[in-house]
């Protein structure tokens, strides 16, 4: 069963972080420009989906998700909210720690967002885990399928683009209208790259310049890669992949929390 945290009484808030066994799940994403095809929610529509299946199968609780992200370099087209990363982070801190008021002391941030919001949240799991003495951990789509992508015939981490839209496609489909996608092919890289199936550097991926974003905009709507080759089956494939992955994440958090419990019995 889901159990939205706002959904329920406190009663009921008090029965579901018991049966949740100290874990919650924080869906974040953005709401930002994603091209002519899909909506600006996206980032966080894919934190929701993820969220709500893999909280069926575990038992795990899920907060208000965050609609929020950094997003300076989507400013160029209208709809874009972009927060600085360092609100972010408080933010996300004052979550986790009015939650450990009450019994939760392992947390999941999952990120729609990608690698953008990816440092701001670790500064945020840190300093929780510092200074709270939980648990934090990030799930990521973008890394925790790069063993599958390739697989599938997807093309390279770009924006709006063939793995966003197939898994939009697959969960969302009234939100998709395919038919107005741009390709923006992405050209070779050297050395740096957002795509963590990349051979070279992934990780010190900085946010595209206003430049380089308006460039895009008027090309294809702001989206980059190829949108066109999205189909739903594939979409659902990468899906229940990372709800695997996401799912085993949540039971290794829960055993964790049994095994303290029983050593505390000992």
């Amino acid at each position: 069963m889901t159990e939205w945290l706002q959904d329920l009484s406190w009663e009921e808030a008090k029965k579901a972080i018991k049966e949740s066994k100290g874990v919650a799940l924080i869906p974040v994403g953005s709401t930002e420009q994603h091209s002519y095809h899909l909506p600006l929610g996206t980032d966080t529509f894919v934190a929701i989906t993820l969220a709500e299946e893999a909280a069926e199968k575990t038992s795990a609780i899920i907060t208000p998700p965050v609609w929020f992200g950094w997003s300076p370099h989507h400013m160029v087209l209208p709809g874009t909210l972009t927060v600085r990363p360092e609100v972010l982070e408080d933010l996300v801190f004052d979550i986790i720690e009015s939650l450990t008021k009450h019994g939760i002391d392992k947390f999941i941030l999952i990120n729609g967002h990608r690698i953008v919001n990816v440092v701001w949240m670790q500064l945020c799991a840190q300093k929780a885990q510092t200074r709270l003495g939980c648990t934090v951990k990030i799930f990521d789509p973008a890394y925790m399928s790069k063993d599958i992508v390739k697989e599938l015939g997807f093309g390279e981490v770009g924006h709006a683009e063939d793995i966003e839209t197939s898994h939009m496609m697959a969960r969302f489909p009234e939100l998709v209208h395919l038919e107005k996608a741009v390709d923006n092919p992405i050209g070779a890289s050297q050395l740096y790259s957002v795509d963590p199936t990349y051979e070279h550097d992934t990780l010190c991926y900085v946010p595209s310049s206003i430049e380089h974003a308006k460039k895009n905009a008027e090309k294809a709507g702001g989206a980059t890669g190829e949108p066109s080759k999205a189909d739903p089956k594939r979409g659902q494939i990468y899906h229940d992949h990372l709800i695997k992955n996401l799912v085993a994440v949540i039971k290794q958090l829960q055993n964790k929390r049994l095994i303290k419990f029983s050593r505390e019995k000992e």
